[in-house]
């Protein structure tokens, strides 16, 4: 009986000793990237891909699953094909749409001068030249339809070879178009625009392609924004997310229904942004993502028709957690894809009836039993403006009491993209908090969750009033028991490089470490090497070399060194490049 004692302690030892890893590079790799297909055609079934990178093949496998949306055991499938409805067969089955890339601009050299069949160069004679990391080789996403199982070379293109693209690039897919209900017509995004004009300008329209005549016609002329994501009910009225102003990427997202030629903007006085949206399935409602408070959630928001009734908005899920997508609806049932700082994205079930969660998917369940989690901490700084900032502060997963940690402060990329319970396979908090720091993160401005104004009044400002947010929190938390204060590091990527950089200007002693990873440090160069121009041209004001932008000049390489050398951290890393111990 001792001896059987003593095995069962020794096991208990083992299983504790197993659940006291922590989070790894390595095994962050280890995790499967759960993406979902869509519902089956009957509505029972979840269909969902799981992908895990191989670093030793440089490349991801991937494997198809099925599961009921009641949950169960998940089943591998080789082909999910027919198990989908397929957005791209007309209603009636008898066309089908695809899109694929097709040569319309000769821009490489061989191209064009035909005598010279070795010649790789690129010619250009104005901007659009290239589009984030692919350059712009005379090729544009066009629209094809064609007969249902006919041959492609039969099909017609319906940007009728112009230089448009359809898909948007770079990431744009079939989202971008959709059958009309009556199979008439196809309805498009397409931002119809050349050139310079293309790159100054957000500028996408919904267009409308009539089968028996071949005509055109431009559904959102007058919105000078984005509009996107066209989508039409069971009850045939057609809704699309709009952006107002154009050359404004991160402006507010709205949903917006025609019927009976009119337009009713479903969310436009509500103050927020919309993520993502869905009809609800009887066609009288709309279920859409949207962040709020450092999460992501579900709203829901009636279609009230043709009346003057202002539709009614209610967020429908509350925690701490991010609703990263909707897959669709069944029954009560709406399914989702769900994530928090300490989980990667699974598929949930949400039951609109009785507002229960039913995990569906547990693919790194195993490693994540396996794990100390880290605790997170939500706080509420003051702001210099009297503000709040709500601010996430993540702990080591071994934290003990009493002890002081390394801290970091993490800076949001974007500028404007919103930091909630997210999960990144790049920039992973909970990652950072396992090697032993504890991590702020605070809803700076510019951030989408906390209104309009809040998330506006970063454009024109990046220097200002967020940097005074950052110093508020790292200096509110850095007065908590846990933290030594000897021992503060800032780090960011993109425009959270850019805030790192500037923070080691303005930083008066406070950081002993900074980290900023491809962030922004000279706006001039920005601006003269960026491609979508719109960006650069709404956040900086225009360009540098315009003499009535003074922003620019707030914003330059220039300033951000001469704050280094007043407050001593240009001199002090001269001084450490140079071998000098001590700084002049």
């Amino acid at each position: 009986m001792m001896r059987f004692t003593y095995l069962l302690l020794f096991i208990a030892g083992c299983l504790q000793l197993i659940a006291q890893n922590k989070m790894t590079p390595d095994l962050l790799w280890q995790l499967g990237r759960v993406s979902p297909v869509g519902l089956t055609k009957d509505g029972k079934s979840v269909i969902y891909t799981v992908s895990t990178p191989s670093v030793e093949n440089n490349n991801f496998s991937r494997q198809s699953y099925v599961i009921p949306v009641t949950g169960g055991t998940a089943s591998a499938v080789s082909d999910y094909k027919d198990l989908l409805k397929d957005k791209n067969l007309s209603p009636d089955g008898t066309m089908e749409l695809f899109h694929k890339a097709v040569q319309v601009k000769n821009f490489v050299g061989k191209d064009i001068h035909k005598d010279m069949p070795q010649s790789n160069v690129y010619i250009y004679e104005s901007l659009d030249y290239r589009h984030w990391d692919s350059w712009n080789d005379g090729t544009y996403n066009h629209v094809f339809v064609k007969h249902a199982g006919g041959s492609d070379s039969e099909a017609t293109d319906i940007l009728l070879n112009q230089a448009f693209n359809c898909p948007q690039k770079p990431f744009g897919g079939d989202e971008d178009y959709v059958w009309s209900p009556d199979s008439r017509s196809i309805i498009y995004v397409c931002k119809k625009k050349f050139g310079t004009e293309s790159a100054i300008s957000t500028n996408t329209d919904l267009y409308q392609y009539h089968l028996e005549t071949g005509e055109t016609t431009n559904l959102t002329r007058s919105n000078p924004g984005y509009d996107t994501h066209p989508m039409f009910s069971v009850n045939g009225e057609l809704a699309w997310l709009r952006m107002a102003r154009d050359g404004y990427e991160a402006d507010k997202n709205d949903i917006i229904v025609r019927k009976n030629g009119g337009d009713m903007n479903i969310t436009g006085h509500w103050d927020g942004t919309v993520n993502s949206f869905i009809w609800s399935n009887d066609g009288k409602k709309f279920y859409f993502t949207a962040p709020v408070d450092g999460t992501i959630q579900l709203f829901e928001a009636d279609f009230p028709g043709n009346t003057k009734k202002m539709p009614v908005i209610q967020q429908i899920t509350k925690g701490e957690f991010d609703i990263t997508g909707i897959v669709g609806q069944t029954g009560d049932l709406l399914i989702v894809t769900r994530t928090d700082l300490n989980h990667a994205a699974e598929i949930y079930s949400y039951n609109l009836k009785n507002k229960s969660w039913n995990q569906l998917t547990k693919v790194n369940d195993p490693i994540y039993s396996k794990l100390m989690l880290s605790k997170v901490e939500k706080k509420y700084i003051n702001a210099t403006d009297g503000k709040k900032i709500l601010t996430y502060v993540i702990f080591p997963p071994d934290y003990e009491e009493g002890k002081k940690y390394p801290t970091l402060l993490y800076c949001q990329g974007g500028p404007q993209s919103a930091l909630t319970q997210f999960y990144s396979f790049r920039w992973n908090l909970q990652l950072m908090a396992a090697q032993g720091y504890i991590v702020v993160a605070p809803n700076r401005r510019g951030m989408p969750g906390h209104g309009v104004e809040w998330n506006e009044q970063i454009s024109k400002d990046w220097g200002g009033q967020v940097m005074k947010d950052y110093l508020s929190a790292i200096d509110q938390i850095a007065r908590e028991p846990y933290v030594n204060r000897s021992l503060l590091g800032a780090v960011g990527a993109s425009y959270g490089g850019y805030s790192v950089f500037q923070l080691a200007g303005i930083h008066e002693g406070r950081f002993r470490s900074f980290i900023a990873h491809n962030g922004v440090f000279n706006t001039q160069s920005m601006y003269g090497t960026t491609e979508e121009m719109f960006f650069v041209n709404w956040d900086f004001g225009g360009p540098y070399w315009d003499k009535k932008n003074e922003l620019t000049q707030k914003l330059t390489l220039i300033s951000i060194l001469s704050n280094m050398y007043k407050n001593g951290t240009l001199r002090f890393l001269f001084s450490r490049v140079a071998g000098i111990t001590e700084c002049p």
